[in-house]
This record gives C-alpha cells, structure tokens and sequence, in this order.
C-alpha cells in the first residue's frame, strides 16, 4: 500500500487530494505550520496530520506532496531528499489522479470554487458519482473532497505557481480571465499566456467551455484546437426569486438558485453546458442546482443575531468584491450593508489599487484593515492608501482586527449585515461579532 506524506496539508488543497486518497485506500499522513479545520476533519477520517513540520514526519513515506508555500528548505522536504524519496508539488502530482477518467477541470480568475462546488454536487445528485476535488466545503455534503466510482473526476483548476498546467483534463472550463497574482505573472500577458497552455492540455476529443460574456474567456477560443462551446447570460432570461437568487432557463429547461447573485448565473449555465455535453438529464440537473446552498466562504451565512446577519466571504479581487456586493444588495435591499475588507498580498492590492478603491459602491460601510502580507515579505505600504483614495462617502482604516471587531460591535443594529472579505485570517471578526452579540443578547433575555 503506498504512502503519500503532505506538507501543508491544512490548506484547502492539499486537505482534499489527502481525503480522496485516504477513500481510495492510500496511507495517509501530513503535517501543517498551524491548525485549521480542514485539520480537524483529516482526522475525523483517520489522517494523522501534526502541527508543526519535523524531519521524523517523513518516515515510512513512499512520496512527499508539497503546497506552493512550501520552500525548499523546509525540514521535512530536506529529510525527504535525503532519504531518496520523491517530492512533488500539487501540479506535478494531480494529473496522474485523473488518468482513466472524464476530467471536468474549473478554470478562471473568479468561479472557481463556485462552479467546481456546483458541478461536483450536480453529478453527485445525477448519481454519476464523480471523484471531485474543491478549493471550498460543499455545503450539503461536508467535505471538499470525494473519491468517486464513477467516469467523472471534477476538480477546481488553479492557476496560482501554474498548478493546472499539471492536470489531464477532457473538459476544461474557464469561467472568466482577469489578470491576478503578480507575483507568479507579473504580466497580463504570462497570465494569459498560462490559461492558453492550459487550454492546449486538452485532447482532440475534449472540449473547451467558456463564458462568452467574458472577453478574456471568450477570447481563449481563438487558441483552441478542439471543440468550443460558448455560454452566457443573453440565452437564460434570468429574474430574481423569492428565494433570494435568480431564476433562468438553459434549453427549454427552467433553473431557480437559491445561491445569490448573476454571477452565480453564469457559474450554473457552466454547469448546464458540461450536463448537455455530457447527455445527461437536463431537468434533473436544474432541479439539482436549484437544492445546490453554496460552498464555506462563498456568501457563506454565520448566523443571524438580533436582526444582525454575518456573512463571511473569500472575495479578494475587485471584481470578486463588486459581484459579492451586487449580491448582497439583491437578497437584502432594505439592509445596511458594513463590508470589512483585508487586502490579500501587497502585489495584488497596488496592481489593482484603483479598481480596490472603486469597487464598494454596493456598500453602505466600508472598513479596511491592514494588508495580509501572506506569501510575501513586509513592505512600507499600508492599506490606508487605499482607503484616502476612495470616493465612499463611509470608508474607514482601522489596522487591527481585534479593534475592527470592537467598532463593529458598537455599531451594528438590528437589520444590518456584515460582510467580511478576506482570503487571510480576517474571518476571526466574525467569530468575535457573533459571539459579543451572542452575549448581548443573553444578557438582554436575562432583563427580560
């Protein structure tokens, strides 16, 4: 039996190749700088995951797997090295999971998560039974990751160190093209130079989906070699719902999300496109969409206390935050909306500095708090930049996260919501908002 040792495997996308190797009878272990829950649910299925890397952690290891974040130097790559055991990254690795199957692979600067979630429990329900991989917790089902017994293996294809360059797709989608991380392509010219290898890695008898509302993603079809197919908003007459998302037709057969937002719209007329070219019930699929509740950190709902609704959401790109915004207002027009937002990498804010500074006009409240550095060294800039540019009339710099969530608490009133947009550690304002109101209102039911 062989045995895959991660490193990283805390992180979302170590965590699930680790569970579906674990389903498939591989031994399992992994180590991580810190906890996380993607740790606790590891061990849940029987992973040993430590906390903290050692070069012991390696022993008995048949191969090694490493995160992007994870250097050379690292003790336990080092260790492993040493005792002639391979070490791959995820994209030197990925591929050979999908060999002998239908590869579905997500692409795109936004939508990943969304739409690999969507695709992945569209079949499920269609009981195809796909092997999936995503970048997210699929709610319904719990886990971000399956191995499956069926034709398909759906997996949420990311760009960031070229990782999807390492897959072997049939069905590559690209759900939009913008340039993002600088620091892997500090060119939009390399950024789209990386999504036509990736479109190149299809087969003559695969098929290229992409969103023709997009110019980016509509764009890639001139490089393809292989069947294209076009998807966008003009054919679904979408309309809200009084479910809180839209309804819209795909080939005569009718759709109702309850996931907000239009971009949700476009992730599910993804999802239609791969069922029709893959034969498949039609009707079925949308009836499967419209029980589809979203994935854990997309608009993803905390709780709701005292009128006050928490929502936490990974929207770290302008237009990740314009289109999160545009779906808060919809399924709460009558709502006043506090935003809090953690710039992810100092790269990314000052490429996108002035689209950053324009993109909150949906919200009511703006706070943003200091970089999350993540990846990179400290740099002599400050989020605060970011903020004096902005012509919100309600935008506001508090550094600390601890002191963001003081003000928070303070100000919030019955029918606000709170949305917090971080790809870092910002989230914790949202446990420590709903646990002070949790206490006030205890304590206002104890006066009572």
């Amino acid at each position: 039996m062989t045995h895959v040792h991660f490193i990283g495997i805390g992180g979302s996308g170590l965590s699930a190749i680790a569970r579906l190797l674990q389903e498939s009878g591989t031994t399992v272990t992994g180590s991580d700088r810190e906890h996380s829950p993607f740790v606790d649910d590891l061990r849940e299925i029987g992973i040993t995951a430590y906390i903290g890397h050692a070069a012991e952690r390696i022993t008995g290891a048949d191969l090694v797997v490493r995160s992007s974040a994870i250097p050379d130097h690292n003790v336990e790559v080092v260790a492993a090295r040493a005792a002639g055991i391979p070490v791959y990254k995820r994209s030197d690795y990925l591929g050979s999971l999908m060999e002998d199957k239908i590869g579905i692979a997500i692409a795109g600067t936004h939508g990943k998560t969304s739409t690999t979630a969507m695709m992945a429990w569209t079949l499920t329900e269609l009981g195809e039974d796909p092997s999936f991989i995503v970048g997210g917790v699929i709610d319904g089902m719990n886990v971000n990751a399956r191995a499956g017994k069926g034709e398909t293996f759906v997996i949420e294809a990311d760009e960031y160190d070229r990782m999807f360059l390492g897959l072997k797709p049939t069905i590559g989608i690209v759900t939009n093209l913008e340039h993002d991380h600088p620091d892997i392509y500090p060119t939009a010219e390399s950024f789209r130079e990386a999504f036509v290898n990736f479109v190149s890695l299809l087969p003559e008898n695969g098929v290229l989906i992409a969103c023709g509302d997009d110019a980016g993603a509509a764009d890639l079809v001139k490089d393809a070699n292989v069947k294209t197919i076009l998807y966008g908003l003009s054919e679904s007459n979408a309309q809200s719902n009084s479910r809180g998302g839209f309804d819209f037709e795909f080939q005569s057969a009718k759709v109702s999300l309850q996931v907000p937002g239009m971009h949700n719209v476009l992730n599910a007329l993804a999802v239609m496109s791969v069922i029709a070219y893959l034969g498949l019930s039609l009707k079925d699929a949308a009836d499967a969409l419209g029980r589809f509740a979203g994935t854990g950190r997309r608009f993803e709902l905390l709780g709701e206390i005292n009128g006050i609704s928490v929502y936490d959401d990974y929207a770290h790109h302008p237009t990740e935050i314009r289109a999160t915004l545009a779906a808060a207002r919809a399924r709460h027009p009558e709502s006043r909306i506090w935003v809090v937002w953690q710039p992810h990498t100092y790269s990314r804010t000052q490429l996108l500095f002035e689209e950053f500074a324009q993109a909150f006009g949906d919200a009511d409240q703006v706070i943003v708090v200091e970089v999350y550095k993540s990846r990179e060294p400290e740099q002599d800039f400050s989020s605060a930049l970011v903020v004096e540019a902005m012509q919100h009339p309600s935008a506001k710099f508090i550094a600390g996260l601890k002191e963001t969530s003081h003000y928070l608490i303070s100000k919030l009133k019955s029918n606000d919501i709170l949305l917090v947009l971080s790809a870092g550690d910002a989230n914790e304002i949202n446990q420590d908002v709903l646990k002070a109101l949790n206490v006030l209102a205890n304590q206002e039911r104890k006066r009572r």
